[in-house]
């Protein structure tokens, strides 16, 4: 168990990599936190450093834990709980860096590569699907992201209730509502209701 324990370890690594800190940084200087709400995320890179930048570093987010968590179910074919902390080290990596002194993102994206890395296609599409639409239904993220996991489960039990799965996606809204906290403090409202929107 040592082997897995150490990918684990790599994983982690993987997704700790601030990746829109340093490229916008790279590009011109400038400081991803120091845009929008402060996140080290692809949104505030996108506000750093221009488009280009901006969708590298959804790319390397999302791939910096799509690549060891594949490798590790498909290539060495480990399950269980070994494949739980894989899956769900490079979420806490990049929530957690140490490169930012144990803080990070909001690890959506890094979430998002987790189902990659796990099924491919079959429930990284309806992730991305359903946070799509919460977020076009609701003004507040952390809320949306949330409800797109909630939504997720029925997917789950009823394409696949593997428990590896349903122990991946608790473990992922325990995080993804640490990091979206402060977005789930505000009330959430329908977009097409009153009340002002409100970043999340």
């Amino acid at each position: 168990m040592l082997y897995p324990l150490g990918w684990a370890l790599l994983a982690f690594l993987c997704g700790s990599l601030p990746f829109s800190v340093w490229l916008p940084r790279l590009a011109g200087g400038r400081d991803a936190r120091q845009f929008g709400d402060g996140n080290p995320g692809a949104t505030n890179a996108f506000r750093a450093g221009g488009a280009g930048v901006g969708l590298a570093v959804l790319l390397l987010d999302i791939s910096k834990a799509a690549a060891p968590v594949g490798m590790a179910y498909f290539q060495f074919g480990w399950r269980g709980w070994p494949m739980l902390l894989i899956a769900t080290a490079p979420v806490l990596g990049h929530a957690f860096s140490p490169f930012l002194r144990f803080r990070g993102g909001k690890a959506l994206a890094p979430a998002f590569g987790a189902w990659i890395g796990l099924t491919l296609w079959q429930l990284s599409l309806p992730v991305l699907l359903l946070v799509l639409l919460w977020r076009a239904a609701l003004d507040v993220d952390g809320w949306a992201v949330l409800l797109a996991l909630a939504s997720l489960l029925v997917i789950i039990l009823v394409w696949q209730p593997e428990l590896l799965f349903l122990a991946v996606l608790a473990g992922q809204m325990v995080i993804l509502a640490y990091t979206h906290r402060a977005g789930l403090r505000r009330r959430p409202h329908w977009r097409l209701g009153r009340g002002r929107p409100s970043a999340g």
